[in-house]
C-alpha cells in the first residue's frame, strides 16, 4: 500500500491512497465580517416602493456579503406643518397626483386616492409596529413592511388607522390586536425614536437611503432610487480591493414565492431579466396554475399564492 496521499473519503467511509495529485489554490480572502447594510426607508415612501424590484435582486444575488438591516425614518409625523416643497406637497391630496406619476414611472402599481377620500394621518403607527415586530422577530417585521406597503399603495388601504394595522397582522398568523397596542405604548415611540436618531447620526435626509459600512467603518451613501450597477458598484467600494465579487445564481420563481404571498410584474421581469412581453409565457412556464393565480389591477399584473384569505 502507497503510504503516501493517505485519505479517509467522508462519502464512503474508506480511507485509502487519494487520486487526487494536484494541490488546490483555495482563496481565504473572503471578509472576517460582513458588510452592514442600511436601508433607511417608510411605509408610506413611494419611492421605496419603486426601488422593491431592484432592491430584492440586489439582496437575492449579493446578500452573501451584507447584513441587511431596515431603519425607520419618519417621513409623516402628522400634517401639520408638513410640507415637501421639492415635490410640491403640502396637503394630502397633493400626494395623489405626485404617487400616480411615480407609480406609472417604475410600474409598481399604485392607486393612491385614498388621500382624497381617506388620507394617512401619520406614518408613525406603521412604523411603531415595525419596530415592536423586529424586537421579536426581525424577518417577520419585514414581511409586516411589505405587507403594509401592498396594502397602501396597491390596494389603497389606510395604514395609519389601527383597524388596517391589526388586520394586516392578523392575516399573517399573528396576534394583530395584542401588537398594535404594544406599539402604541411609550415603549414603541421610544424604540422609533432610536432608529431617528440613527438616521441622524448618518445625515440621512431623504428616502430611500442605502449607506453600506464595512469593518474599518468605511461606507458608501447612495440616496435616491438607483439602478442595481449602482448598487453593485457601491458594494464593490467597500468589499476588500482582492475580493472577486460572485453573484448568486437566480432561485427559481416558485423558490421566491415560497417567501411571498404575491408579485408583480415588474419585479419578475427585473428578477430574470425580461421584457415586459415576456411576462405572460415566462409565468406559464415557471408556475404551476393549481397553487398561484395571475390577477391585474391598474393596468399591471401580478401572481399571487391561492390561500383562503387575503386582501
Amino acid at each position: 500500500m502507497n503510504k503516501n496521499n493517505l485519505i479517509c473519503d467522508v462519502e464512503t467511509g474508506i480511507c485509502g491512497t487519494s487520486t487526487d495529485n494536484e494541490m488546490e489554490i483555495i482563496d481565504f480572502h473572503k471578509p472576517k465580517e460582513q458588510i452592514k447594510l442600511y436601508y433607511f426607508t417608510d411605509p408610506i415612501c413611494s419611492h421605496c416602493w419603486a426601488l422593491e424590484p431592484v432592491l430584492r435582486k440586489f439582496v437575492e444575488q449579493y446578500g452573501h456579503y451584507f447584513t441587511f438591516h431596515t431603519i425607520m425614518g419618519g417621513l409623516l409625523e402628522s400634517w401639520n406643518g408638513f410640507a415637501d416643497v421639492k415635490n410640491g406637497i403640502s396637503s394630502p391630496s397633493d400626494v395623489a397626483s405626485h404617487w400616480k406619476e411615480v407609480g406609472e414611472h417604475s410600474r409598481m402599481p399604485i392607486d393612491g386616492s385614498l388621500w382624497l377620500t381617506n388620507p394617512i394621518p401619520s406614518s408613525y403607527p406603521p412604523s411603531r409596529v415595525f419596530k415592536i415586530m423586529k424586537q421579536k422577530d426581525e424577518n417577520l417585521a419585514n414581511v409586516f413592511l411589505r405587507r403594509a406597503r401592498e396594502a397602501v399603495f396597491v390596494f389603497n388601504k389606510n395604514i395609519g388607522e389601527e383597524k388596517e394595522l391589526i388586520h394586516l397582522i392578523n392575516l399573517m398568523g399573528l396576534d394583530g390586536e395584542t401588537i398594535v397596542k404594544e406599539a402604541e405604548l411609550p415603549t414603541g415611540q421610544q424604540l422609533l425614536n432610536q432608529d431617528f436618531e440613527f438616521a441622524k447620526s448618518f445625515g440621512v435626509r431623504g428616502f430611500p437611503t442605502i449607506i453600506m459600512v464595512n469593518e474599518q467603518n468605511k461606507g458608501v451613501k447612495i440616496v435616491g432610487t438607483r439602478t442595481l450597477k449602482d448598487y453593485v458598484n457601491g458594494l464593490k467600494k467597500v468589499l476588500p480591493m482582492d475580493i472577486g465579487i460572485e453573484i448568486k445564481p437566480q432561485q427559481p420563481l416558485f423558490e421566491i414565492l415560497k417567501k411571498e404571498i404575491r408579485l408583480f410584474s415588474k419585479e419578475v421581469e427585473v428578477l430574470y431579466d425580461l421584457d415586459k412581453k415576456q411576462i405572460f409565457s415566462f409565468l406559464e412556464q415557471e408556475l404551476d396554475s393549481n397553487y398561484y393565480d395571475m390577477k391585474e389591477i391598474l393596468g399591471e399584473i401580478y401572481i399571487e399564492k391561492k390561500q383562503p384569505r387575503l386582501l
